[in-house]
């Protein structure tokens, strides 16, 4: 019996060892381009090696900021983006959209995701802003798998380790990236225009970082506009006014407050229209828009200048998720832009 049992051990010594070696020779073996091929062709063949290394963000604002009933939010993301009556251009390499509840911004945030041909895109990077974690860097998700009622999108580890290495990148942990909500509101809308198709997120979590900074990591994203099979999604909302905000702008030229706040609003989206980020920088010095997104939008905009494809951003809506008339009130302001190659 005793020997029975001890030649059990060894078999499953043995299996093990034998499992561990076939991990490592694929990892490290096959080369990295190997594993970029693969990745526009199937989410199998390297994640199954992986499998059991899997570290899932669960969607955590599911159930409160939109409902966690797939059939539902399937329902309500297909009737948002039919609503838009957009056609789809493989030419839009990018979208900026909101990320409140999607009571408040789904409806607008289809005018953004509206646009996607999914077709030849294989990897997303996903640009939010920090709401409850300060880092004056960016920082990398440190999950293998983004959940959404509608389907879950696994991250491109690859690229994951590639920024990592550049000595750039903070790592986010999973309390904080479960906790944000700026990249999550944009991945049930991602999951759904890219269902059936084999793709990848890269998630980067945007600090409080400086102008110096936005212009660094501008320059070292760039390259990766110029791959045509890469896609980027900007989260951010734009002005937050009201005294629950502590931001009270009222220029009474434009007439009622939420005429004032659309006049700003349009300036500066008029400014991000030019991809000029350091006229945007001095927009938000001399008006100091509530613009959550500004760190991301800033980055983006310097990752657009640095690229060598000629990329034009376009809004195409805007909303508000109320109209202020009373200094009482408060509201939010949605917009939402396609980012299309130029010529």
């Amino acid at each position: 019996m005793r020997r029975e049992l001890r030649e059990n051990s060894e078999i499953r010594i043995v299996l093990k060892a034998i499992l561990h070696f076939l991990f490592f020779s694929i990892h490290f073996l096959i080369p990295s381009s190997s594993f970029s091929r693969w990745s526009c062709r199937s989410r199998t063949t390297h994640s199954s090696v992986l499998a059991v290394m899997e570290k899932i963000r669960r969607a955590s604002h599911a159930g409160s900021w939109y409902t966690d009933n797939s059939k539902k939010l399937a329902e309500e993301l297909d009737g948002w983006l039919r609503a838009s009556g957009l056609s789809k251009s493989p030419d839009v390499r990018g979208v900026i959209a909101p990320h409140a509840g999607y009571s408040y911004s789904g409806r607008a945030a289809a005018y953004a995701f509206g646009n996607i041909d999914p077709t030849n895109i294989c990897r997303i990077f996903l640009l939010g802003p920090s709401h409850h974690y300060y880092t004056p860097k960016c920082a990398l998700a440190t999950a293998t798998i983004y959940q959404t009622p509608v389907g879950d999108l696994p991250i491109d580890l690859e690229v994951i380790e590639e920024l990592k290495a550049t000595g750039k990148f903070e790592l986010m942990d999973m309390h904080v990236d479960e906790a944000e909500h700026s990249m999550e509101m944009h991945l049930p809308y991602l999951a759904k225009v890219f269902e059936g198709h084999s793709v990848k997120v890269v998630p980067i979590l945007v600090g409080a970082v400086s102008a110096e900074s936005e212009a660094m990591y501008g320059r070292l994203l760039a390259k990766y506009v110029d791959d045509p099979k890469n896609f980027f999604s900007v989260s951010s909302d734009f002005c937050h006014w009201g005294s629950r905000f502590n931001y009270m702008h009222y220029d009474k030229k434009h007439g009622a407050i939420y005429k004032s706040i659309e006049a700003l609003d349009h300036m500066g989206m008029d400014i991000i229209e030019t991809g000029d980020p350091e006229a945007f920088k001095k927009y938000l010095q001399e008006y100091d828009n509530t613009i959550c997104g500004r760190h991301p939008i800033s980055v983006f905009l310097h990752m657009l200048k640095h690229s060598s494809t000629k990329i034009k951003i376009k809004f195409l809506r805007y909303e508000q998720s109320s109209q202020c008339k009373t200094m009482r009130d408060s509201s939010v302001s949605y917009a939402s832009a396609a980012a299309k190659v130029d010529g």
